[in-house]
């Protein structure tokens, strides 16, 4: 029974000492870190976000602040300078290509080529083909 109690204390106790450890070796880990850098990563995401207060950054900071806002300026001119076609454009190239190839596939449907216009026969698959290349001409200047 003594042995018993002996043996139960000392896993008990081996528990709470290996929690602390582990709690301490975290908080060493995450000091130690933050050591290498040289900068709390909490300063590091207030300069990223623009909270913070530049009279008390260091050097490096400010530096990185003011790359961050050129950055910011520069990819917002490029979006401002993008052109963009009309809502329209999309649907009218795809229906060329819809268009186009219906044509085709009805008059290889009808009886000895007779639709959709009868009697130019052949030059049906031209007109098919040429709706087609158009919608595919409109979706090189689509942006």
């Amino acid at each position: 029974m003594a042995n018993e109690e002996l043996h139960e204390t000392d896993s008990n106790d081996q528990k709470d000492w290996q929690d602390e450890t582990s709690a301490k070796a975290a908080d060493d880990a995450a000091a130690a870190e933050d050591e290498n850098y040289g900068v709390d990563m909490d300063q590091v995401q207030a300069v990223l976000n623009a909270t913070a207060d530049k009279s008390t950054m260091t050097p490096q900071m400010q530096r990185m602040m003011s790359r961050q806002e050129e950055n910011t300026k520069r990819v917002e001119e490029t979006i401002k300078g993008t052109k963009s076609n009309p809502r329209w454009f999309v649907p009218v190239f795809c229906a060329f290509m819809i268009i186009g190839l219906i044509w085709c596939v009805v008059y290889y449907l009808s009886p000895s080529g007779a639709w959709p216009i009868p009697n130019i026969g052949a030059w049906n698959l031209a007109i098919g083909f040429a709706l087609i290349m158009v919608g595919f001409l409109m979706t090189m200047g689509w942006r």
